[in-house]
């Protein structure tokens, strides 16, 4: 019998054996000789028996003398299913060991491992290969077969056969794992252990779910299909019938709201001249509790004629808008049936006739006058980007308010209004209000005022949106809530003040929070932003760092995720001019505000890949034309204004 080559490993550290044990790389070793004069196995245990040393003891070493080369591999009884190499007795025992310690195998029950044995010949050699593999397999067979290949210096030769046998090995054990998992389960299924129809309901969800020819089609909303229908009615010769449609609603309501207001005001002079006499009286004939008795009177008979009035608006507004919905539905089914004349007859007809009412019966309001100053610039280093700014010294609510105007009924920026109502060009407005999400007071209640003057025919009503906020909001602020609780338990001293001023304000908002409103019945915007600010804003020290600048930040960046292309922002971040607010303070504000949007701008490039957009900055109507003309005069010095270029002819 001749002697063997030794097959042996790079010289590899403890750490990186133990590692490669663990991933399974397995282990390579020349084949037993089958001539009948080598001696039976034996162990190596019983090996260093003999030579006075216990089997693979705690502190064996990394590099021990190895074996003789002619003495053939044997398989570790202690350790089985690894075997050993000739040139180099490692204590492979030892190490898988230590790793089943450190790292219990979770997942044991359902992992099975299987060796997979590979045998080849080189020369006169015959070698065989040895990995322990886990099923079921995770790792790429790929990755595991180039391992192999290199750390056991496999010849080129058996490359891909000893792929494709790998690739084999674990397709076949692994059906044979799938195989005996469905005769368990049929078995569980036959023996009465699981209920066939709660399978068979759950199969049947697995497939609607993840396959296109059994899931259940989608079905548009109704929301969906008449936005769809709406667009392209807005966008065909009907849509001066729908606006002056609209108008009339509007009309409608207009005149139960006056006929609201006359009532409340009656009621109210009544009560006025009730409690003047009661008052004559005090001391006299009656005493402090009638007088309480009858401002309790008084109180109740108001919140009566309110609540009937807002019942009777609600559902004035609830009949408009299924009517008009049900009609914008049929008018568009009218007009794809190519035989129906008489519905092409009735919208060519029907808008004058609609304006000629209106121009008889119409009011004209008196607007005040409105100064403006326009401006193109040009933002960016390299890839420039054009927009568009104004100053406005207007009140916000003016892109609110519709106006009823004796000679053209409905107004063109309406119709714009309304044919970009479903489109990526969506007007917005900032409004500046307090903590609380309510409209019961100062310009929350002006606008929620304008909002039901018109029917809303394709979104909820102001106060449903208002509740649906208030909900997300008290939701929000308790997760907060939980959070900042956790966080300060873990520090030895809290804010305590903090976390009560946090448990007392869940329903109300932090200051540079906003909420947003949809519309589509105000005159020329779709998207109200409602930016909560407090007292600091009055003050000279607000810095770029200052809650409702960072408001006005996240303001911009939905309107360029969300295709706002046009917002109005109050430039002193004020809507009424007060004492304090002197030349200086303006100009220092509008400073700031203009430089920091134009920071923001310049991010937008970033966002939305620089798309044109309108900013409107508007200032009270309060303020004087002399400081508006001065905020003019800041504007161009602040941003790259476009120079113009005057053309002139040769003579």
């Amino acid at each position: 019998m001749g002697s063997r080559r030794p097959c042996v490993l790079p010289a590899l550290s403890l750490r990186f054996q133990v590692q490669e044990v663990l991933f399974g790389t397995g282990a390579l070793s020349p084949a037993p000789s089958p001539s009948a004069s080598s001696p039976p196995p034996r162990c190596i245990g019983e090996q260093q028996k003999e030579r006075g040393r216990a089997c693979v003891p705690q502190d064996f070493p990394l590099n021990p003398t190895p074996r003789g080369a002619g003495t053939p591999p044997r398989i570790d009884n202690g350790c089985p299913e690894m075997f050993v190499f000739e040139t180099d007795l490692f204590p492979l025992c030892l190490a898988r060991n230590k790793l089943k310690r450190m790292k219990p195998n979770k997942g044991k029950t359902l992992t099975r491992e299987r060796d997979y044995v590979y045998k080849f010949s080189a020369g006169n050699e015959h070698l065989v290969l040895t990995v322990p593999l886990k099923f079921p397999v995770q790792e790429n067979i790929s990755h595991l077969h180039g391992r192999l290949m290199v750390l056991h210096n496999l010849p080129c030769f058996i490359e891909n056969d000893l792929k494709e046998s790998l690739s084999k090995f674990v397709e076949e054990e692994t059906i044979k794992d799938y195989d005996r998992e469905a005769e368990v389960a049929l078995e569980a299924v036959k023996s009465g252990k699981v209920d066939i129809n709660q399978l068979a309901e759950t199969w049947a969800k697995a497939y609607k779910e993840t396959t296109l020819e059994h899931a259940k089609p989608e079905e548009t909303s109704w929301d969906e299909d008449f936005a769809d229908v709406y667009h392209d009615l807005i966008h065909s010769p009907a849509s001066e019938m729908l606006l002056n449609l609209e108008h009339n609603y509007f009309v409608s309501i207009s005149e139960l709201i006056s006929e609201r207001d006359v009532e409340l005001k009656k009621l109210r002079e009544r009560q006025g001249a009730e409690m003047d006499k009661v008052m004559q009286e005090l001391g006299k004939s009656l005493t402090d509790q009638d007088v309480n008795s009858l401002a309790a009177q008084h109180f109740e008979s108001q919140q009566d004629l309110e609540n009937k009035w807002t019942n009777e608006l609600k559902q004035t507004t609830a009949i408009q808008k299924q009517e008009y919905q049900e009609w914008v539905i049929k008018l568009h089914q009218d007009l794809k049936n190519p035989n129906n004349s008489s519905v092409s007859d009735e919208i060519k007809v029907q808008p004058s006739q609609l304006r000629e009412s209106v121009e008889g019966n119409g009011r004209i309001y008196e607007e005040q006058r409105l100064l403006e100053e326009s401006f193109t610039i040009h933002l960016g280093a390299q890839l420039k980007t054009m927009h568009n700014l104004r100053l406005l010294r207007a009140d916000m609510l003016d892109f609110c308010k519709h106006k009823r105007n004796h000679r053209s009924g409905v107004k063109l920026h309406r119709l714009q209004t309304a044919m970009s109502l479903y489109s990526t060009s969506l007007c917005g407005l900032v409004l500046l209000v307090d903590n609380r999400i309510s409209s019961y007071s100062g310009i929350k209640r002006d606008f929620a005022t304008v909002c039901q003057e018109c029917t809303d025919f394709h979104f909820p009503g102001i106060q449903e949106q208002l509740e649906i906020v208030q909900k997300v909001v008290l939701k929000a602020r308790a997760q907060r809530s939980s959070k900042t609780k956790r966080h300060h338990e873990n520090k030895i001293s809290g804010n305590e003040d903090k976390l009560k001023n946090i448990e007392r304000n869940q329903s109300n908002i932090l200051p540079g929070e906003f909420y947003i409103t949809r519309h589509s019945n105000l005159s020329e915007i779709h998207v109200a932003f409602h930016l909560c600010v407090d007292d600091n804003v009055r003050s000279v020290n607000v810095t770029a760092r200052d809650p409702a600048i960072m408001g006005l930040r996240n303001i911009l960046k939905v309107c360029c995720t969300h295709d706002i292309t046009t917002i109005s922002i109050p430039l002193l971040l004020v809507h009424e001019m007060s004492e304090e607010m002197t030349i200086p303070w303006c100009l220092k504000r509008a400073e700031l505000v203009f430089k920091c949007v134009k920071g923001f701008m310049m991010e937008m490039a970033s966002w939305d890949g620089g798309i044109s957009r309108t900013v409107q900055f508007l200032v009270p109507q309060t303020i004087s034309e002399e400081m508006f003309y001065q905020l003019s005069n800041m504007l161009p010095q602040i941003f790259r204004v476009s120079s113009t270029l005057t053309l002139t002819s040769k003579h």
